[in-house]
C-alpha cells in the first residue's frame, strides 16, 4: 500500500495555472469541477463559469496534467488555457448543434400541435392500411412520426446532455433537469402512442431541447462577446520577430528571442517584446494595453511595450524583457488571475446553485405526487412535474455574477484598468478616506525643469573676453554638454531641458563627478574653455564668488517650495540657477476634487519633506490639516491602521516598494502600473495608465459591476420564485417553460455587456 503523504506547503512554491473547460453547462458543474481539482493536496481551484475557465493555485510538484486528469474524471474536458481552441470552433460547434436541433424538432412540434393536420391524415393512413389489410399502428401514425423525428434529437444532437447528467449522477446539474425531463416526456410519449392511454408529448421533448440549445448558443456568443476583451490580449504577442544576426535580418520564432538580442519592427507591425529603441524614429500606439489612445513618438533611448502597433517608421529595439516577464504577460496574467477569483456575493449564489438541483427535482416528484393523487391523469401529473424541472435550471442563477465580472475585468483591461481581485466591487461603495502618496501617484516621478534664472548682471564679474558667449545659449550648452555625462534625475533633467531651448553639445575636457555635489568640466566655447560647475548651492558656493542677489532669491525660493535648486559656475562666477522638481499630474487636482465630491477625504502621505509635501497638496487641492511628510513605510501603515480603527474604508494608491505594506493593509488598494512589482503585486487594481483620473474610473467601474451583480442576482431569485409556483400550479407547459429559462439565462448575459 502506497501511503499518501500531504505536501508541506511552508516547504514548497505555489504555482498559478489556468485551464480551459468545456462541457460546463451550470453553477453546479463549477461545485463538481472545484471538489475534485480541491482533493489534490494544496491544490485551490476557482472556476469562472462565464470564462469557461479554471484557475488552480498548487505546489509545483503538481504537474497540470494531473490537475486535468482531474477534470476530466469529473466529466469535463480540460487543456491549458494556451492551448485551448478559439471561439470560431466553439460557435461553430454550438451552429451544428442548433441547426440538427432546429430541423428535428420544428416538424415534430408542427405535428404534435396542430390538430387540424393530424386528424384528417390519421383518418386517411388508417383507412388506407385497412383497405390493404395491413395491420394499423396503434394509436396516431402521426405521433409515431413525431417520436420517429424526435428520436435522433433525442439520442444524438442532446447527448452531450445526458452524458453529462450520467456523469454527474451523484451531484445533479442542469443537465441532470434536463434530460430527466426531455427523456421522461419522450418515454411517456412512446408508451401513451403504443397503448392509448394519455396525450403524447413529443413537443415537450423536442420543445425543451430546441429552447435548451438554442439558448446556449445564444449565451455561447454573448459570453464570448464578454470575454472578448481577454482573447484580443490573449492574440496580441508576436509570434515571429525580425532579428539582426551579423547584420543581416532573420526571421524567428519570438520563442527564440532573447535578452539583448535587436529586432525589427516595421511600420504597421507590433512590437515583439519589451525593449529600448536604439536606431530610428516613429510613435506606437499602446492602447490596446493601457487604453491610452494618443500614439507617442519614440526615438533611440525610448522604451517601448512588447504588441504596441508601430505607426510609422522602421525602428530597431533591443530587448530587455521576454516571455512570462513582458507587460503583455503581466497584464493578461492579472487579468486572468482576476476573473478566475470570485467575489464574496458569487460564493453566496454558488452555495445556493449547490443544493438548488437536487431540492428542485424533490420538488418535482412532490409535484406529481400531489397532482396525480389528487385525481389528475398520470399524464397531466408528468407534464406539470416536467415543466417544473424545465422552469427551473439554475442557468440565471450561475451566470449572474461571473458574466458581470468578465465583462468588467475586460472592459477594464480595455481601458488600462485590471481588478485583480473581485472583493473590490463590494468595497468601492463604501470608500470614504482615500491615502494618496506623492512621488509618481499625485506627481510623475521624473524630474523636470520648473524654472531657469540667469541674471544678467552676474555676467560683468567675468572678463570682457566672455562677452560674446554671455547669452542664454552658451549657457545652457555649457550645462548639456557636462550633464550628459550624468545619469543623476536632476542632471537628466537639464540636459532635457536645455536641449529643447536649442542648447548644442561643445567639447568637454577634464570632465569630473563628485557624487552629492555635481560636476565640472572644461568646456570649448570656441574662443574661450572656462571651468563649468553645476551643482548644488552649497557645494558651488564653496568655489565661486558670492552669489548675485537674484541667484540667491532663486535658490531660496526654490527650497521653500521644495524643489531643487543647481547652480551654474563660469570659472568661478555663478551665472544660472536650475529649479527641477516632480511635475504634478495634469489631472491630479480633476481627480482629488471629484473624489471629495464622491464624498471621499483625501489624506497625502510622503516620505517627501514638508515643504515639498505641503506644495503638492496646496496645489492639488488637498486640505493642510491632511498632510504627513517624511513618513517611513511604517508611518503610513500606523496611519492607514488608525483610519481604519476610527471606522473609516480605506483606498490606498501609490506605487513604490515603501508603499507596499500599506496597499496590503488598506480596505482596497490602488497600485499605479508605472510602478515596481512589488507595490503592484500587493495591490487590488493596477492601473496601466499613467492618468491619476482613472482611480476614479476604477471605482465607478467597480460600483457599475457591482449594481450589475445585484440586478442580475435579483432577477434570478425572481424569475425562480414566480416560475416554480405558476410551474406546480399547471399554469405553464414544459415547452414554455424551456423557453422562459433560456430567456432568462439570456437576460443576465445581455444585462452584464451593457457594462461595455
Amino acid at each position: 500500500m502506497v501511503e499518501n503523504k500531504a505536501i508541506d506547503l511552508s516547504k514548497t512554491t505555489l504555482v498559478a495555472t489556468t485551464f480551459s473547460v468545456s462541457g460546463m453547462t451550470c453553477s453546479s458543474c463549477v461545485n463538481s469541477i472545484e471538489k475534485s481539482v480541491n482533493e489534490i493536496d494544496g491544490a485551490h481551484a476557482s472556476v469562472n463559469f462565464a470564462s469557461e475557465t479554471v484557475h488552480v493555485l498548487a505546489p509545483d510538484s503538481v504537474k497540470p496534467q494531473e490537475i486535468i486528469k482531474r477534470i476530466k474524471a469529473a466529466g469535463y474536458g480540460a487543456v491549458l488555457l494556451e492551448d485551448a481552441q478559439g471561439p470560431a470552433l466553439h460557435n461553430r460547434k454550438s451552429a451544428i448543434a442548433l441547426f440538427f436541433a432546429t430541423l428535428f424538432a420544428l416538424p415534430a412540434i408542427a405535428i404534435s400541435m396542430v390538430m387540424q393536420w393530424r386528424e384528417p391524415i390519421d383518418s386517411y393512413i388508417l383507412e388506407t392500411l385497412d383497405k390493404y389489410g395491413i395491420l394499423p399502428p396503434l394509436y396516431s401514425p402521426t405521433a409515431w412520426l413525431a417520436i420517429g423525428l424526435t428520436t435522433p434529437l433525442i439520442l444524438f444532437v442532446a447527448w452531450p446532455i445526458h452524458r453529462a447528467a450520467l456523469r454527474n449522477l451523484l451531484h445533479p446539474t442542469m443537465d441532470s433537469l434536463i434530460s430527466l425531463g426531455s427523456i421522461t416526456a419522450f418515454s411517456w410519449s412512446i408508451y401513451a402512442n403504443a397503448t392509448g392511454e394519455g396525450d403524447v408529448y413529443t413537443e415537450v421533448a423536442a420543445g425543451v431541447l430546441l429552447f435548451v440549445i438554442l439558448g446556449r448558443y445564444l449565451e455561447s456568443r454573448a459570453k464570448r462577446r464578454a470575454s472578448s476583451a481577454l482573447s484580443t490580449l490573449l492574440t496580441l504577442g508576436a509570434k515571429e520577430v525580425i532579428v539582426l544576426r551579423n547584420g543581416l535580418e532573420v526571421l524567428i520564432p519570438i520563442a527564440h528571442l532573447n535578452i539583448g538580442d535587436e529586432f525589427v519592427v516595421k511600420p504597421g507591425e507590433r512590437v515583439a517584446t519589451d525593449g529600448i529603441v536604439i536606431s530610428g524614429n516613429s510613435s506606437v500606439n499602446n492602447s490596446m494595453l493601457t487604453g491610452e489612445s494618443t500614439p507617442l513618438d519614440v526615438t533611440p533611448g525610448s522604451t517601448v511595450i512588447g504588441a504596441s502597433l508601430n505607426n510609422n517608421g522602421r525602428i530597431i529595439v533591443r530587448a530587455t524583457r521576454v516571455g512570462s516577464d513582458t507587460e503583455l504577460a503581466r497584464i493578461t496574467s492579472m487579468v486572468v488571475e482576476a476573473q478566475g477569483a470570485k467575489a464574496p456575493i458569487q460564493r453566496v449564489a454558488d452555495r445556493i446553485a449547490a443544493v438548488f438541483v437536487p431540492v428542485v427535482t424533490l420538488f418535482a416528484i412532490a409535484t406529481f405526487a400531489g397532482w396525480y393523487y389528487t385525481d389528475h391523469t398520470l399524464t397531466q401529473s408528468i407534464s406539470i412535474a416536467i415543466t417544473v424541472l424545465v422552469i427551473a435550471c439554475p442557468c440565471a442563477l450561475g451566470l449572474a455574477t461571473p458574466v458581470a465580472l468578465l465583462v468588467a475585468s475586460g472592459r477594464g483591461a480595455q481601458r488600462g484598468i485590471v481588478l485583480r481581485q473581485p472583493r473590490v466591487l463590494e468595497l468601492a461603495k463604501k470608500v470614504d478616506v482615500v491615502v494618496l502618496d506623492k512621488t509618481g501617484t499625485l506627481t510623475s516621478g521624473q524630474m523636470r525643469i520648473q524654472n531657469v534664472v540667469i541674471p544678467s548682471s552676474a555676467h560683468k564679474v567675468l572678463g570682457a573676453s566672455f562677452a560674446p558667449y554671455l547669452n542664454e545659449k552658451s549657457v545652457l550648452s555649457t550645462a548639456l554638454s557636462l550633464e550628459l555625462s550624468n545619469d543623476h534625475p536632476v542632471a537628466k533633467s537639464i540636459a532635457t531641458y536645455s536641449l529643447a531651448h536649442g542648447a548644442s553639445k561643445l567639447a568637454v575636457s577634464e570632465f569630473s563627478l563628485t557624487p552629492g555635489s555635481g560636476v565640472a568640466g572644461r568646456v570649448n566655447l570656441g574662443g574661450v574653455s572656462p571651468v563649468v560647475l553645476i551643482g548644488n548651492p552649497k557645494a558651488i558656493a564653496h568655489s565661486s564668488t558670492a552669489f548675485d542677489p537674484a541667484i540667491t532669491q532663486a535658490i531660496t525660493t526654490a527650497e521653500n517650495l521644495g524643489l531643487t535648486a543647481s547652480v551654474l559656475a563660469w570659472d568661478g562666477v555663478a551665472l544660472a540657477v536650475f529649479t527641477s522638481g516632480d511635475e504634478i499630474k495634469a489631472d491630479a487636482a480633476t481627480t482629488v476634487a471629484k473624489m471629495v465630491e464622491l464624498g471621499i477625504r483625501p489624506w497625502l502621505v510622503t516620505g517627501d519633506n514638508s515643504e515639498s509635501a505641503a506644495a503638492t497638496a496646496q496645489a492639488v487641492g488637498i486640505e493642510p490639516g491632511c498632510i504627513i511628510a517624511e513618513a517611513l513605510p511604517e508611518d503610513k501603515l500606523k496611519k492607514i491602521s488608525q483610519l481604519q480603527a476610527e471606522g473609516h474604508v480605506v483606498l490606498m494608491v501609490g506605487d513604490g516598494i515603501n508603499d507596499a505594506a500599506a496597499l496590503a493593509a488598506a480596505n482596497l488598494s490602488i497600485a499605479m502600473g508605472t510602478g515596481t512589482d512589488t507595490a503592484i503585486s500587493s495591490a487590488d487594481i493596477t492601473l496601466m495608465r499613467p492618468e491619476l483620473m482613472s482611480v476614479v474610473d476604477a471605482l465607478k467601474l467597480s460600483k457599475r459591476t457591482l449594481r450589475t451583480i445585484k440586478t442580475n442576482l435579483g432577477w434570478a431569485f425572481a424569475y425562480n420564485l414566480i416560475g416554480l409556483p405558476i410551474a406546480a400550479l399547471g399554469y405553464a407547459t414544459p415547452m414554455y417553460a424551456a423557453g422562459a429559462m433560456a430567456l432568462s439565462s439570456l437576460f443576465v448575459v445581455t444585462n452584464s455587456l451593457r457594462i461595455k
